[in-house]
């Protein structure tokens, strides 16, 4: 029993990390059509500036507030880069995607390669608070704390969206945009800043997946966004293109079935269940769990 509680929360709390990127990867989708494989980059930038924070910046470090701050800056950065990215590169090629998939790509490979010239190739050891690597006893197992941390945060980011999607002015937009781009744009509406808002909002989530990534594994590299950006991808696909409630549950499903196959099984079996899995749902509901943002 205690085997089972303790697979299920890790796979949750895995869940919570793809639901980090894939949420912001759903928003993009939804509101822009814009397939952005530069994702990955903004969770690498995140990790790396808090990283970077934590030894560097005053009155932050690894403990209480000032883990707060390093975390803070790190999505402050990620956030920004995102935000100048699509007002640079992605706003001048909407309804061109083919070199929309190019740009990005790009630009992913651009700046994973910048992070491996200025901070080099290998793993770094990821500042983690104290509490996070202590455990606590559920049904008699040992769950460790960073698990109960990212599933409180993606609980948080996923209450944030629904509320803004359908309670603010800049959220009704970005559903009526959903609905009728054209529309939106004929009433006078400069949907264009929304656009910009949901792509900073799309990094600020990636780069807080970095960071908290970070804890999860104990040490970041400058490839580990790319890797999770794969699964990412997956969550989106299955829980419907442009639907965050969705991804929500399709994060669920990918990292209990992949825990649970990897120790049941033998490891690198989770993978192949997640692929499965991805195929069972394309052949049953080609459009995913949902279709809907929110």
């Amino acid at each position: 029993m205690d085997t089972v509680v303790l697979l299920a929360i890790t796979g949750l709390g895995l869940a919570a990390l793809y639901f980090l990127v894939a949420s912001g990867l759903s928003l993009i989708f939804g509101l822009m059509g814009v397939l952005n494989f530069a994702h990955g980059a903004f969770l690498t930038i995140g990790a790396y500036g808090t990283w970077w924070a934590s030894d560097h910046l005053p009155g932050a470090g690894s403990t209480g507030w000032g883990f707060v701050s390093a975390v803070a800056f790190g999505v402050a950065v990620g956030t920004l880069v995102a935000a100048l990215i699509e007002l640079a590169l992605i706003r001048p090629l909407y309804e061109r995607h083919i070199e929309q998939v190019l740009v990005t790509v790009g630009l992913s490979l651009a700046l994973v390669a910048l992070v491996r010239a200025v901070w080099g190739a290998d793993p770094h050891p990821f500042p983690r608070p104290e509490w996070t690597q202590r455990t606590t006893s559920v049904l008699g197992a040992n769950v460790p704390n960073d698990r109960f941390l990212l599933i409180g945060s993606a609980l948080v980011v996923l209450v944030a969206v629904l509320a803004f999607l359908r309670f603010t002015r800049f959220g009704l937009i970005i559903r009526a945009g959903v609905e009728n781009r054209a529309m939106v744009t004929a009433l006078g509406i400069d949907v264009r800043k929304a656009f910009t808002l949901v792509f900073a909002i799309g990094g600020a989530f990636a780069a807080l997946a970095g960071a908290l990534g970070g804890i999860y594994l104990g040490s970041i590299s400058p490839g580990q966004g790319t890797s999770l950006l794969i699964f990412a991808f997956i969550v989106v696909v299955i829980g419907g293109m442009s639907s965050i409630t969705g991804a929500a549950v399709a994060a669920v499903l990918v990292g209990l079935v992949q825990q649970f196959a990897n120790y049941y099984a033998a490891s690198g079996v989770g993978d192949l269940s997640v692929v499965l899995l991805l195929a069972v749902v394309l052949l049953t509901r080609p459009s995913g769990l949902t279709a809907r943002v929110a």
